[in-house]
């Protein structure tokens, strides 16, 4: 899987993604992908947004800049180590998906933790 970065584009991991095109997933990856970003889409069931694979499995990957949630809390649970693993500089926690105990656990493993809107931070320049 290609992990290569190229200047400020950020690997960055959408975990929750959707092929829904109602839903906020569906939106961050086409929205990251129009920015250059390279897209990893992790779902509940393989699917396609555009050209972007959404895979179910955790793939190992190094480089990762952001994992980006829309997940709500418990759903985290299962993915707390495998989020960790990746140790990407920052965690987005979109709206309804803020995380106390996962908010912790990244800040102890060097994890910049942070509550934003992916599809505003794109649009506001501040991605």
């Amino acid at each position: 899987m290609e992990t290569a970065l190229n200047g400020n584009k950020k690997l960055t991991v959408v975990l929750g993604a959707s092929p829904n095109p109602q839903r906020y997933s569906f939106l961050a990856v086409s929205r990251l992908k129009a920015h250059g970003h390279p897209v990893i889409a992790i779902g509940k069931r393989e699917a396609l947004i555009a050209d972007t694979p959404v895979v179910k499995e955790h793939p190992a990957l190094s480089n990762v800049d952001t994992v980006t949630l829309y997940l709500n809390p418990q759903r985290q649970r299962e993915y707390y180590d495998y989020i960790l693993q990746l140790h990407p500089k920052r965690l987005i926690f979109n709206p309804g998906t803020e995380n106390e105990e996962l908010r912790q656990l990244a800040l102890q493993q060097g994890i910049q933790p942070i509550e934003a809107c992916t599809l505003v931070m794109l649009s506001t320049g501040q991605y």
